[in-house]
């Protein structure tokens, strides 16, 4: 074989290999796999944090709205409202969860004071405590049910707590707080 022959063969498989497409497919979804898990992991993950999120805002209101319902609450009764929140935040772990419920009253000046507080895995306030509620909810002479609630996510993908990653996601601690007027009394008495 002469040597432009030999080129000429080599020529010709570098020309039919460029032709041949029979492994990009292959190649393009070894390219794109990465970025697709990121994006299919990032979903889930952001899904379950909005999720846990919106379970906090319900066992805050639940608990609120429970305790404004009535116009007194018992041992039996505040035991009972206060572990609703776990039922609430279901399937999300319960030993996670923080509840504070209390009733806040605001005097002829405005100030608000704590009248009584529970709790659920958190330490509730002292009675007579000042406290800030929110401007607009100051009416001179009246009563509020407050109720907190929080929340520690974990998320689903993670690693050790010294991995860069970790870092960038770690535990977050969901928060949210409402208030409530008591609907059939000016206020409610609690258990001692």
């Amino acid at each position: 074989m002469n040597l432009f022959a030999h080129f000429a063969h080599v020529r010709d498989r570098i020309a039919r290999a460029g032709r041949d497409e029979r492994g990009i497919a292959a190649v393009e979804f070894a390219i794109l796999l990465p970025f697709m898990l990121t994006l299919y992991i990032g979903a889930v993950e952001i899904s379950q944090a909005v999720a846990a999120d919106r379970k906090v805002t319900l066992v805050a209101r639940t608990v609120a709205d429970l305790a404004a319902q009535a116009t007194s609450i018992s041992t039996a009764d505040m035991t009972n409202i206060l572990t609703a929140s776990t039922a609430v935040m279901y399937p999300y772990p319960n030993n996670k969860i923080k509840v504070v419920l209390s009733q806040v009253k605001i005097n002829a000046d405005g100030i608000a004071t704590i009248v009584w507080s529970r709790h659920y895995q958190s330490a509730a306030y002292a009675p007579n405590q000042t406290v800030t509620v929110p401007t607009a909810l100051k009416i001179p002479n009246t009563h509020l049910i407050w109720g907190e609630a929080e929340f520690e996510y974990v998320p689903i993908i993670g690693g050790a707590p010294t991995d860069l990653f970790y870092k960038m996601t770690g535990n977050k601690t969901l928060k949210d707080t409402i208030y409530m007027r008591p609907r059939l009394s000016e206020s409610v008495s609690c258990c001692t």
